[in-house]
């Protein structure tokens, strides 16, 4: 359940609940990784500011 609920908040704030935005298998492989990286430092950061962590993400990753 938890599980679910991760995946569907990544797909939402990568928006990539159809294809992925690369062409090609090595492509989508380092999208993948490298949207998780994003997204954990994402959380670092807010985390060590003490700010709210789910409040604004998506237009906060949009800005970096």
């Amino acid at each position: 359940m938890a599980n679910e609920n991760f995946n569907e908040h990544f797909k939402a704030i990568f928006e990539v609940h159809g294809e992925v935005p690369t062409r090609g298998l090595i492509n989508t492989q380092r999208f993948a990784p490298g949207a998780v990286l994003v997204y954990q430092l994402a959380l670092l950061y807010r985390h060590e500011r003490r700010l709210d962590i789910n409040h604004g993400l998506k237009p906060f990753l949009r800005a970096a």
